[in-house]
């Protein structure tokens, strides 16, 4: 084995695959909700959407999500999923997948526990808020390339949505935004080794760092001397048993100070 072993080679066509991939599911669940949002008009929105404090309004939690109050919360939403679901998804594939059920429950969860008595809660927007920290705070705790640019990315396109998370009375469900980032940020702590992390790159002063720091250890190793057992003996006495010989030594007399 080499001393200094050179890290894997990145794979362009496993990125490629898995950005890919990522936007697909993305796209594909974007087309479900204009589906649902065609089929809206014929569907029990209130009794599909979260409502506050109440037992039945806990069916919100599974399907709110898949609900929008106009087609302009729809596109909005779209834009911001196919997004940062592409991000998510391509970097962090298996955290993704288990955090996106925390970010939908949690997002749904923090309407019915926040919100006011008698309201509706509907919108993927909990989610997309789920996905943006959740990205966000991968970029934090992990620090590598990717996590980093895609941390970037994210806050570049959705970063005034750290703001939507507080109380504002514009209409918007600041609770369901609020449970999402938290579902994101809990998920992200949670999840942030499940992933592997890239090969990093190494520089020509760090291998030379290296060589010379095992040079020394070597040096230090050949001037250090060996344990007694390992030195050879190279004469005998032909009548040493091995056990040894113990000479006796007369004491001295006591010396008579001068007069």
């Amino acid at each position: 084995m080499p001393d200094h072993p050179s890290p894997p080679a990145p794979d362009p066509a496993s990125d490629r695959r898995r950005l890919l991939f990522a936007f697909n599911c993305s796209l594909g669940f974007v087309l479900l909700l204009v589906v649902v949002a065609a089929m809206q008009a014929r569907l029990p929105v209130a009794a599909m959407s979260v409502t506050p404090g109440t037992l039945a309004g806990l069916l919100g939690l599974l399907t709110a999500p898949l609900l929008h109050g106009s087609a302009a919360h729809l596109a909005a939403n779209a834009t911001a999923l196919l997004i940062l679901g592409t991000l998510a998804g391509s970097v962090y594939p298996r955290a993704t997948v288990r955090a996106l059920p925390l970010m939908w429950l949690g997002s749904g969860l923090g309407a019915w526990l926040l919100g006011e008595p008698g309201s509706h809660h509907l919108g993927a927007s909990g989610v997309t808020h789920g996905l943006m920290f959740l990205v966000t705070t991968l970029g934090l705790l992990r620090r590598d390339r990717p996590s980093i640019a895609a941390g970037m990315i994210a806050m570049l396109f959705y970063g005034g949505s750290v703001l939507t998370v507080l109380p504002h009375g514009d209409g918007i469900s600041w609770q369901s935004h609020l449970g999402g980032a938290i579902a994101g940020t809990v998920s992200a702590l949670l999840f942030r080794r499940l992933d592997p992390l890239p090969p990093r790159k190494r520089y020509s002063w760090e291998i030379e760092e290296e060589e010379q720091a095992l040079q020394a250890r070597e040096e230090h190793d050949t001037f250090e001397l060996p344990p007694p057992r390992d030195v050879p003996v190279l004469w005998r006495r032909e009548d040493d048993d091995g056990r040894g010989q113990v000479l006796p030594f007369r004491p001295r007399p006591p010396r008579t100070p001068p007069d």
